[in-house]
């Protein structure tokens, strides 16, 4: 499974966010989230533990101030600075003040480069992350499953997860944010479901984001009989958003 040892790494292509630069918040060389998600590229949360520390925002700060200015001298194109890596980034304590760093350090070096964050929305009940996620320009949000027991399926939450508060908290937004879904048949789940696919769309359209991104799987999985669909599918379940005039991106 992908794990990331340094706390910036690439870039590396992005299906979505095109030469991106990664950050990861998380432990190096294991996996901190409060999801399990039966698709995560790092694998299953009890195959990450013990991988170490998170690190604070000073050892965040000087891996910018290391690898930033080298990446510009050298002419390295970079599209995004992204916040993903071992896990859920805004479970890092230091995350506000790690975003205020990235902006000032993304506007010295790569000042055409969005800055992104890949979350899973579960802390966006703090009003310091829901502050600090309006500071960047992509905040990528993911919803997975209309309800609490697709939820249960798919991402495997911690105790406490509710559908429902995540999209109470998401409406702070007003629509300014990027959600995020992944699109998997198989392990109990298929979005060509008619409840699954109509709950997944009444919440777009209750939230109406300012683009929605359903992608599928791309790399190995923990969860064994996954099976990935095609552009074509996807494109055909999401039909009625589009017709409504929805921003989707389709990523197979």
């Amino acid at each position: 499974m992908l794990r990331f040892e340094d706390i910036v790494f690439g870039p590396i292509h992005s299906r979505r966010l095109g030469a991106s630069l990664g950050v990861n918040l998380l432990p190096p060389e294991g996996k901190l989230c409060n999801f399990d998600c039966i698709y995560c590229e790092c694998g299953w949360n009890r195959d990450g533990a013990g991988g170490g520390r998170m690190p604070d925002e000073a050892a965040v700060r000087a891996a910018m101030e290391t690898r930033f200015p080298a990446l510009a001298t050298e002419g390295t194109r970079v599209d995004s600075i992204t916040f993903s890596g071992n896990g859920e980034p805004t479970l890092n304590p230091d995350f506000a003040g790690i975003i205020d760093t990235a902006v000032r350090m993304r506007d010295r070096y790569f000042p055409k480069a969005a800055i992104s964050v890949l979350s899973n929305a579960t802390m966006t009940y703090r009003p310091d992350i829901v502050s600090a996620l309006k500071k960047v320009d992509n905040p990528i949000l993911k919803i997975d499953a209309p309800t609490d027991a697709g939820a249960g399926i798919v991402n495997r939450p911690f105790p406490g997860y509710h559908v429902a508060d995540i999209v109470a908290n998401l409406a702070a937004f007003g629509g300014d944010f990027i959600l995020q879904t992944m699109f998997l048949r198989g392990g109990g789940c298929d979005p060509a479901d008619k409840e699954w696919l109509e709950g997944w769309m009444e919440i777009v359209e209750k939230l109406h984001p300012r683009e929605v991104m359903v992608y599928t799987i791309d790399r190995e999985t923990p969860e064994k009989g996954l099976a990935k669909l095609s552009a074509e599918e996807m494109s055909g379940l999401v039909k009625p958003l589009v017709d409504k005039g929805f921003n989707i991106q389709i990523r197979g």
